[in-house]
């Protein structure tokens, strides 16, 4: 995919499922390398952080404090418990990185898997399977793209 001239790309990533996050990790990865797009790799300890880090390094940014990114890719893992915690994390997170994504106009791959199980997360998380991470890679891209475009047209 071309994204114009290089890009740099922070992921922001929940380690809770350490495993599932690696297995994530690694089909943006590839994506984000086949691409030539440079990246920056961040953890946090679940999918609630994510959004708040990403603001984090948009204030960052804008300050002249930070380094400046084209998107951002989100991934993560929120597999179903006993307790209703699951919908708050997982509502949570969506709801905070959208909010992000439309009012400030950020470029925000989603790779944050949300399942009954454990085995269904896998299923999505590994490259080999449905390789969601690489999806989450493809659609920061592709939105890193669009907004070149639409910005292009002024």
């Amino acid at each position: 995919m071309n994204t114009g001239s290089a890009s740099r790309i922070l992921i922001v990533e929940a380690h809770f499922y350490e495993d599932i996050a690696e297995a994530l990790f690694a089909g943006a990865r590839a994506v984000l390398e086949e691409a030539g797009v440079s990246f920056d790799r961040m953890t946090v300890p679940g999918a609630f952080e994510i959004p708040a880090v990403i603001a984090m390094a948009e204030r960052a940014a804008a300050s002249g404090r930070g380094r400046a990114y084209d998107g951002y890719i989100a991934l993560g893992c929120v597999i179903r418990g006993e307790t209703t915690h699951y919908d708050y994390v997982a509502g949570e997170s969506a709801r905070g990185l959208m909010d992000l994504a439309i009012r400030e106009g950020l470029a925000i791959g989603y790779g944050i898997l949300t399942t009954e199980t454990r085995d269904q997360a896998w299923v999505r998380a590994d490259p080999a399977q449905k390789n969601k991470g690489a999806d989450a890679a493809r659609a920061c891209l592709q939105q890193i793209a669009i907004r070149r475009r639409l910005e292009g047209w002024r």
